[in-house]
């Protein structure tokens, strides 16, 4: 047996489906690194605990865009990619290197997700006497 569907019932299974498609686009946005201090890096004074370390912060903003929700940290990213360096370094003389910071955002249709990622070369360094971890005075220029 044949059933006829109404035209108002395609009508709102189409529109639902359109609604739950939505569309999306990214932005990137890109910042220099920052040097809060100095320190040489040129003979094997350090360790690389971890190269490439990466750490996440997302956010949510509603309405386009418009309303936000919560935002992103590039300190929460931090805190995330230290996480993920796989052993604590708490009470370690580490510093993060070769940082890059990247802004990105997702828009759906009513609502967008901002995202900081964090990127950068955990360095663990080493004083002079039998490689025995010591705390790196910055050079003062």
């Amino acid at each position: 047996m044949k059933t006829k569907m109404s035209i108002p019932l395609i009508a709102t299974l189409t529109a639902a489906m359109f609604m739950a498609a939505g569309c999306a686009s990214s932005r990137v946005e890109n910042t220099m690194p920052s040097t809060q201090t100095q320190v040489n890096l040129n003979h094997a004074n350090y360790k690389v605990i971890k190269a490439g370390a990466e750490g996440r912060s997302y956010g949510f903003r509603f309405l386009l865009g418009i309303i936000p929700i919560t935002a992103p940290s590039t300190a929460a990213a931090r805190e995330d990619l230290y996480r993920n360096v796989g052993q604590p370094v708490n009470g370690k003389s580490v510093a993060l290197v070769n940082v890059v910071e990247d802004r990105s955002t997702t828009w759906l249709l009513l609502f967008s997700i901002p995202k900081v990622v964090v990127t950068g070369d955990v360095v663990e360094f080493a004083g002079e006497n039998n490689g025995q971890t010591q705390p790196v005075q910055p050079a003062v220029p």
